[in-house]
């Protein structure tokens, strides 16, 4: 092409039409087309090209200066903003497993509840290291964004939060002084006070970036405004929480919240069931034994107090997941009027009873959609049997009565091959993802016995049947769509189950 009978290349489009070019294109193909030449790499870190900015970090030295870069560019114009910081080869003996953190982290706390101070691990310590200098690049670099809308936040660190002895173990070591981790939550406070258009917080297991005094930075405009707010920390000693009912005031228009369960309490849902809060539409709820422990249920809302709550949000769902939680505290917790849509058990320590499947489908029938149950307790015994010896499976009586069940995912529990037949062939095509792990199906004598019939294959065609298109049992953990630690598949449904408004 010539202009005036000049040769024009590539290099001398004008800035705005590179730019609506580069809009087309996906981040990848746009980081390829600015190494065309110079001209167009400047025309890549365009405003309006990088309005939302999600990133992945791996923990680790490497990732600092291409983090800077990133940051640098768009940090100061970014309008949503989401950041994990993922740990991804874990310090531990075991190979990483979640079960191997859960067990060392027992036995350091036994070991410091015993005056000796757990043992120190160099790559832990690297590991905390560099997770603050990460934290501090990413949070420097938006401090004065007055254009940042959302800012979502989680560190998948929950070796190091499991219990407050080794965190601050390890922190004391790689920050004695406490200096970074005082910057740190100034910056997040000084983020908050310059925000002028802040819709949505979340903030998941970013050890000690959030105090009990952190939203005291929020303006009373901005408050008043925000659609969106989650706070969860394990590391929040004794009965210590990051939002109080009377801060809560203040979120007027709050239309999803996250929270730790033993935050949540019964003057919160007085708080959100007053007529001057628009309606509440998704309430995700993380029932830790941990927090448990160190604080209580004593507070948490009563069934009057979710009747009220429901009263003024009617289109309230509610999603909660529980985490080594006994079955007793379970009952204790799930009451009647709670509109539970999704629960999700994951334990390492404790087992889910027959008795809190069978409270669960009979209570809310009307809105369960989701269940997943998994265990990795190690028992050379077997797997728990939730049927316990009775002709009726709480699974499927959870299938019969929940008609909008749409999701159910075992490992770790007993479930017998004709259970799962029934439960294929009472929800049918209704039920979209019915995930069992191959370990977890059991058969009965009679079924092992017919040697003119393959019970494994049998059990394929019949569930297969039963929904209506092909399924097979899956044959490792690590292949589950629900599989991954816990804290960050709850950090991650949490995400979409309150964007699904």
């Amino acid at each position: 092409m010539s202009v005036c009978g000049e040769a024009v290349g590539a290099g001398s489009l004008p800035s705005e039409l590179v730019v609506h070019i580069f809009s087309f294109l996906a981040g990848p193909d746009r980081l390829r087309a600015s190494a065309a030449c110079s001209h167009w790499r400047e025309c890549l870190f365009y405003p309006a090209l990088w309005p939302r900015l999600r990133l992945s970090l791996r923990v680790s030295p490497a990732e600092r200066p291409r983090l800077e870069f990133l940051m640098r560019k768009c940090g100061w114009f970014v309008r949503e903003l989401r950041v994990q910081f993922a740990a991804d080869n874990y310090p531990s003996g075991g190979g990483g497993g979640g079960a191997a953190v859960a067990v060392a982290a027992s036995e350091g706390a036994a070991a410091a509840g015993d005056g000796e101070a757990p043992p120190l691990c160099p790559r832990w310590l690297d590991l905390l290291r560099t997770y603050l200098e990460l934290v501090l690049c990413v949070l420097s670099s938006v401090r004065n964004n007055r254009n940042l809308q959302k800012l979502s936040l989680f560190g998948d660190i929950s070796i190091l939060q499991q219990h407050g002895s080794i965190s601050n173990t390890y922190l004391g070591k790689v920050d004695p002084d406490g200096k970074k981790i005082k910057q740190i939550q100034q910056l997040f406070e000084e983020i908050l006070g310059n925000s002028r258009q802040l819709k949505w917080l979340s903030c998941g297991f970013m050890l000690q970036i959030v105090t009990p005094t952190s939203l005291s930075s929020l303006s009373n405009p901005i408050a008043n405004t925000m659609e969106h707010l989650s706070l969860l920390d394990n590391h929040i000693p004794g009965n210590t929480t990051l939002i109080t009912a009377v801060e809560l005031e203040r979120f007027v228009n709050l239309r999803s919240l996250a929270l730790d369960f033993c935050d949540f309490t019964a003057e919160m849902a007085r708080v959100l069931a007053d007529s001057n809060h628009v309606p509440l539409h998704r309430l995700s709820l993380l029932v830790h034994s941990v927090s448990i422990m160190h604080k209580s249920l004593d507070s948490m809302p009563e069934d009057e107090n979710w009747k009220a709550l429901t009263r003024n949000s009617t289109n309230l769902r509610v999603y909660i997941m529980a985490f080594d939680v006994k079955s007793d505290d379970m009952l204790k917790i799930l009451k009647p009027s709670i509109p539970l849509e999704r629960i999700h058990f994951d334990s390492y320590i404790t087992c889910v009873s027959g008795a809190v499947v069978d409270l669960i489908s009979r209570q809310y029938d009307k809105f369960l959609t989701h269940f997943i149950l998994m265990n990795d307790v190690i028992d050379m015994s077997g797997f728990p049997d939730l049927s316990d010896n009775r002709n009726e499976d709480p699974l499927v009586l959870l299938a019969w009565r929940c008609t909008r069940l749409s999701l159910l995912a075992v490992h770790g529990y007993t479930v017998w091959a004709h259970n799962l037949i029934a439960i294929a062939r009472l929800r049918g095509s209704d039920l979209k993802v019915l995930e069992v792990t191959e370990e977890s199906i059991d058969f009965d004598q009679g079924e092992l016995a017919d040697q003119d019939v393959d019970p494994v294959h049998n059990l394929i065609e019949q569930v297969s049947l039963g929904l209506g298109r092909p399924w097979h049992a899956v044959m490792d953990i690590e292949l589950l769509s629900v599989f991954t630690e816990p804290t960050c598949h709850f950090y991650r449904e949490m995400q979409s189950f309150s964007e699904g408004i």
